[in-house]
């Protein structure tokens, strides 16, 4: 339940972070930098910088940007995290072994995409929070068994990595039948909503739907911080709702070896449209289309390239500082609710 207090919103989300708003920025790889992460921490959300891949160098760099950006200011501080994919960190945990024993302890770490057990526990260890994002009512009990502080509920709305379409469930549904298992089996454990949430109605329905707040990946990638182009940004802008596909053809495309029950949701331009339902083949002779697609990121041709944003994308109108979009979902949501 949302308390309202003018342009504010607190609920549990807000309490156990020290946020203004109940909003969360998604640790995007290769988008939620460390300026985007440290605006959202400034604006009152929680700043998850995107540890993606794991790759140490990365990671480092733009964690210690936001901590040095929020340096001086201890509430800000307070709300920076990070995120990783759990399937990639048994390849390689570098990144995460190195945030762990940063003087700007993360308030809280999220980790998406396998088993999150080991992981949970060395948080857990540390004394920082563990948030969990899972797509399916089955995979909640290894969360809470692992100890997860939070669960990222998300629908197959997102973009970029998700549950394959054929499993994918959708943000609405998903996220009360989360809610009440949780009332049963995990009555402290958070949860957030992710999947569509593009604006003030989305988090007001999250909250309603009994989120404690939403996770925003699309409408925080087209912000002024974000590291997305501003090709890819503009495109976004002007890209609908039901021009986004959810597939493995990216994946083969930029080189990840991603598992087979996840897919990555992006803008179905006419590369994506050229391998539609010939995945196989692809993979079986992926590079003359991997140069061609190469070739489209450095050039901005978003023809070839990917722009990574999901179905929210249609209710994207405009490229906004990160304050001025925090600020305009809160109050858009606190208008909405009792």
């Amino acid at each position: 339940m949302a308390d309202s207090v003018g342009a504010s919103l607190h609920t549990r989300l807000t309490r156990r972070f020290d946020l203004t708003t109940p909003l969360a920025l998604a640790p995007m790889a290769m988008g939620s930098g460390g300026a985007l992460a440290a605006a959202w921490a400034k604006a009152g959300a929680l700043g998850l910088v995107g540890g993606g891949y794991g790759e140490l160098d990365w990671t480092a760099r733009e964690y210690t940007l936001a901590a040095d950006a929020l340096a001086g200011d201890a509430a800000a501080t307070h709300r920076l995290g990070c995120g990783f994919i759990s399937w990639r960190l048994e390849q390689d945990a570098s990144a995460f072994d190195w945030l762990l024993d940063q003087p700007a302890r993360p308030a809280a770490v999220m980790l998406s995409f396998g088993d999150p057990t080991p992981w949970v526990r060395r948080l857990r260890d540390r004394g920082i929070a563990a948030l969990c994002q899972i797509q399916s009512v089955a995979q909640l009990q290894q969360a809470v068994d692992a100890g997860a502080d939070g669960i990222v509920a998300q629908g197959g709305e997102a973009g970029g990595h998700g549950a394959r379409t054929d499993g994918a469930r959708g943000t609405f549904t998903l996220v009360p039948e989360l809610a009440d298992r949780l009332a049963a089996v995990a009555p402290e454990t958070l949860l957030l909503a992710a999947g569509g949430i593009a604006d003030g109605r989305g988090l007001a329905a999250a909250l309603v739907l009994g989120a404690d707040g939403a996770l925003i990946g699309s409408r925080a990638w087209v912000t002024t911080e974000s590291l997305a182009s501003t090709g890819a940004k503009a495109q976004a802008v002007a890209t609908g709702g039901d021009e986004t596909a959810r597939s493995g053809i990216f994946d083969i495309l930029r080189r990840k070896n991603w598992p087979a029950d996840y897919g990555f949701r992006a803008i179905r331009n006419a590369m994506h449209r050229q391998w539609e339902g010939r995945e196989a083949d692809l993979r079986a002779d992926p590079e003359p289309a991997i140069a061609l697609f190469e070739a489209g990121v450095k050039s901005a041709d978003f023809d070839r390239a990917n722009v990574t944003v999901g179905e929210a994308t249609g209710l994207i109108n405009d490229v906004p500082n990160s304050a001025a979009l925090v600020t305009r979902m809160t109050a858009e949501a606190a208008a909405l609710l009792p």
